[in-house]
């Protein structure tokens, strides 16, 4: 064996055993919603035209066109755990975004953070959940027709 080969297992070696670890790693966050939605470059992606209202925050009346999940992460890797988890953030409110719109619905209620199915509800922050790889966040989100 080459002394170059060796070098190679082993850094293949070292790899392999740190990799689970860096993966296993799963920290709980709850950063401001806000960020999110206030950010001008995501502000544009989401629109204005379906209304988005987070835990408690009084929304509108109007027909339940159904309520669905969002689970949707990102690579984290080499991004702060902030940044990812604002994309996280922003793909997971896209997607009930774009679920309103296929219903012709006009605003989505009773948003909430749905991580593995527990669910935190709150008016300005969201969870996510972000490791050394990946950042997810889920939300739950009651979509409403609320014009004729």
């Amino acid at each position: 064996m080459t002394t170059r080969s060796f070098v190679l297992m082993a850094v293949w070696a070292l790899g392999a055993a740190v990799a689970p670890a860096v993966q296993a790693s799963d920290n709980v966050l709850h950063l401001p919603i806000k960020d999110v939605l206030e950010n001008p470059e995501y502000k544009a992606r989401i629109g204005s035209e379906v209304a988005l209202y987070f835990g408690k925050q009084a929304g509108p009346a109007g027909a339940n066109m159904g309520e669905y999940i969002t689970n949707k992460k990102t690579n984290a890797f080499g991004k702060s755990s902030e940044k990812a988890c604002q994309w996280a953030m922003l793909s997971a409110v896209l997607e009930l975004v774009e679920r309103a719109r296929r219903e012709s619905a006009d605003a989505v209620v009773n948003i909430t953070s749905y991580y593995k199915r527990i669910e935190f509800a709150s008016d300005s922050e969201y969870e996510c959940h972000a490791g050394g790889v990946v950042a997810g966040v889920a939300l739950k989100g009651k979509v409403v027709k609320t014009k004729k």
